[in-house]
């Protein structure tokens, strides 16, 4: 088997509600404690695996963190059994709850930076679990994530996983969100482009006012040294100030790329010229063509691009060599955007076909496609070295589905999550699904 790149998406976890937790993600402040169907973000998420998988598109499945995070509660003064933590937190401090139960592990563009073996000089796949310092309730999925990482990652001879970068502000690390890799073929040497939102250390141009950057240069910079880059071949980038102020809180809700392709619209990159010339030039010296797609802002807007997530879409190749572009359903609600892609697919270009997946419940929180899955370059050896029943097939998909709708509610507000009965039914959900992927231990008490 070549190398292939395997989208390793997240299952969305059982305590999945609309917190509205993120600030500075639109669609999240926006559904901020409106119903929440688990059941159904579960089963979208799936569908969309099972629909790629079928295609012949290599999937794998990341399995969500275990909620709700006693440990945080405790550490916050909240004590007793577990059901009297989650009553006084409720009762005194009910976001610190919401936060403590958040299903946000579910977009795994966040849960770490990967980098394959082809492009490290060590000549392992390397992770970095994201810090994901700005936000409360993912600051605490790193070390967690960590474990999961290298208990699916665990051969030593192929795979490195790291621990989080220092958590704090001007060390800020969103991820594969802010990071894309470039190449001819996904087992060639490519090309590694970050994208930050600010540098702490030479803070002296526009920064945004509305919102806070989340990705810190420092970090990107830091991450590329763990895994070892050639820094001819690693490209950085700023994002623009009124992106982010427009609810571009990661790279990946304005631009996406996948092997020798990047779409992004005009208002993504503080200087793009100067952005699209240093990709231009490396991919060059990688000896491939960078094909860059731009869509202007008369195309569409800015406002339209955040709210229908067409950037927060997967670029993938079909088996025939085709690439495909899967987007929210919000896409072809929304006429500008609509028409866009009808264009862009039909022009004969890169991009050959668009497929759009309902994906509501994850919309509503803030995240679409890209949001759910994470990249990961595999060659064979790689590939079998993990023991872990993570790849995705239809007998998989089968289990999950019934897993699902056995132990998920179809209706989940803020103020259940004080119900002690629904931390039992999560518990028991989780614990079966430890079995199914073959993860023995992973889910243990706090």
């Amino acid at each position: 088997m070549p190398a292939q790149e395997v989208n390793f998406d997240g299952l969305v976890g059982p305590s999945h509600h609309h917190a509205g937790l993120a600030t500075g993600n639109v669609a999240s402040m926006r559904h901020r404690g409106s119903a929440a169907n688990p059941r159904k973000a579960a089963l979208q998420g799936l569908a969309k695996m099972l629909a790629l998988h079928r295609r012949g598109i290599p999937q794998a499945v990341l399995p969500p963190l275990a909620r709700p995070n006693l440990r945080l509660l405790r550490s916050l003064g909240f004590d007793g059994a577990d059901a009297a933590v989650l009553a006084k937190a409720g009762q005194q401090e009910p976001r610190l709850l919401s936060a403590a139960y958040s299903a946000s592990s579910m977009w795994t563009a966040n849960a770490a930076t990967v980098c394959p073996a082809t492009d490290s000089a060590d000549g392992k796949v390397h992770f970095t679990p994201a810090n994901l310092s700005a936000k409360l309730h993912r600051s605490v999925e790193h070390p967690d994530t960590a474990r999961l990482l290298r208990q699916i990652f665990s051969d030593k001879q192929h795979f490195a996983v790291h621990d989080a970068i220092p958590g704090v502000a001007a060390l800020g690390d969103e991820g594969a969100a802010n990071h894309t890799r470039f190449a001819r073929s996904h087992g060639e040497a490519g090309v590694q482009f970050f994208v930050y939102g600010d540098e702490a250390f030479a803070s002296d141009e526009a920064v945004p006012r509305r919102f806070a950057p989340r990705q810190y240069a420092e970090a990107s910079r830091a991450v590329a040294r763990l895994h070892q880059l050639d820094p001819a071949r690693t490209v950085y980038a700023r994002q623009s100030a009124a992106a982010i102020d427009a609810g571009v809180f990661h790279n990946d809700v304005i631009a996406v790329g996948h092997l020798d392709t990047l779409l992004y619209h005009e208002a993504a990159f503080d200087d793009e010229a100067k952005v699209i010339d240093a990709l231009s030039r490396a991919c060059g010296a990688s000896g491939f063509e960078m094909n860059c797609i731009r869509v202007a802002d008369r195309e569409l807007s800015l406002q339209d691009a955040v709210s229908t997530y067409l950037f927060n879409s997967q670029l993938l190749c079909a088996p025939d060599g085709r690439k495909l572009i899967v987007v929210p359903s919000e896409c072809q609600d929304n006429t500008a955007c609509r028409r866009y892609l009808a264009q862009l697919s039909a022009s004969g270009g890169a991009i050959a076909e668009v497929l759009s997946f309902d994906l509501h419940e994850s919309m509503r929180n803030g995240g679409g496609p890209a949001c759910l899955r994470l990249r990961v370059v595999l060659d064979a050896a790689q590939a079998a070295s993990i023991g872990s029943d993570v790849f995705f097939s239809e007998r998989l998909h089968g289990r999950l589905v019934d897993w699902v709708t056995r132990h998920y509610r179809d209706r989940l507000l803020p103020g259940d999550l004080r119900d002690p009965q629904l931390l039992d039914e999560i518990r028991t959900a989780l614990h079966e699904l430890e079995r199914i992927l073959n993860l023995p231990g992973f889910y243990v008490a706090d």
